[in-house]
């Protein structure tokens, strides 16, 4: 009789831990995700380094992109609910009629021209945009560096279909580069903190051009379902941004171990990208139409989408 009285209780106590163990992962998997596609050393650094996402009611899954373009098409496809990138590149995609939104702007909070450069090596003879003709220069296409490129042109009255472009991913453009198999490359920090450091010069940066806005992007099946999710992401990102202008040391600090650059660059690459929140106005459709039309008449892409359409401002951005 004991000892089936400690069969049955045994059993009880099983049943029991199987009954907790199945609520515990029931509720484990009713937690809401968002998935955040990431470049190297942004919102995610600086996420995990302010501490902004403790106390969250959600998940956040991070998936990680070298440049604007491969995170853009993650976005678009569906693979993540947001992500973070440059206007240019951003605007690209939405004509190319990738189904995503802009749901809030940052502006730079430092006016820091030598961020976004055409590079050449110390001893060639390119010296301006002029002498880029006929050259070979390497970007990532739809990207800042490919905007930059094309508007050096336009200022010098040069058609773009004078120089050659081979768009690469910066990874393979920083090595074409050091190779000598291109003549110049057009980037962005901290690709171009790293460049001039190891002897680079700049033929045209964004002092006479202008710095990128950059856009945080959902997908367009995203915003109804998780408004509430990306909504509290974003106040926790304008957090996050704060504290990183608050802290600047840290911040390089976690940026230099995230990205595997050395402490200088990181602290650099930061202080040349550091952004504030930015309303949408009148200014920044503006702003974005000329990258259209400037698009337009490279012969890239064939604009049909309103660019006011791309911004969704219920986010309060």
């Amino acid at each position: 009789m004991a000892k089936t009285k400690l069969i049955l209780i045994a059993g009880a106590l099983i049943a029991s831990a199987g009954v907790a163990f199945a609520v515990t992962q029931y509720r484990a998997e009713q937690v809401p995700v968002l998935r955040v596609a990431n470049q190297k050393g942004q919102v995610k650094a600086m996420m995990l380094a302010s501490g902004a996402l403790d106390g969250a009611s959600y998940k956040v899954e991070w998936s990680e992109f070298p440049a604007a373009q491969p995170l853009l098409e993650a976005v678009g496809g569906g693979a993540a609910d947001l992500g973070l990138a440059a206007d240019a590149p951003f605007i690209f995609a939405y004509q190319s009629g990738s189904p995503v939104k802009a749901i809030a702007v940052q502006a730079p909070a430092n006016q820091a021209p030598e961020a976004l450069a055409i590079l050449v090596k110390n001893g060639s003879s390119i010296r301006s945009a002029q002498d880029l003709v006929g050259r070979t220069i390497a970007t990532t296409r739809g990207s800042i560096g490919h905007h930059l490129l094309l508007q050096a042109l336009e200022r010098a009255h040069i058609p773009a279909d004078k120089v050659k472009v081979t768009f690469l991913p910066p990874g393979d453009a920083k090595a074409a580069f050091d190779s000598g198999s291109i003549d110049a490359w057009s980037t962005w920090t901290p690709y171009t903190n790293v460049a001039v450091k190891e002897g680079a010069r700049a033929v045209a940066d964004a002092s006479d051009y202008g710095l990128p806005l950059y856009i945080d992007i959902a997908h367009d099946a995203s915003i109804a379902p998780k408004r509430a999710l990306l909504a509290d992401f974003l106040q926790r990102e304008a957090k996050a941004v704060a504290w990183a202008r608050a802290h600047p040391d840290q911040f390089a600090a976690v940026l230099a171990k995230e990205t595997g650059l050395p402490l200088d660059i990181a602290r650099a690459s930061f202080e040349r990208s550091n952004r504030i929140s930015q309303p949408v106005d009148a200014k920044v459709i503006a702003h974005e139409q000329a990258i259209v039309d400037r698009y337009r008449r490279a012969g890239l892409i064939d604009p049909k989408r309103d660019v006011a359409q791309a911004f969704d401002t219920s986010f309060g951005s």
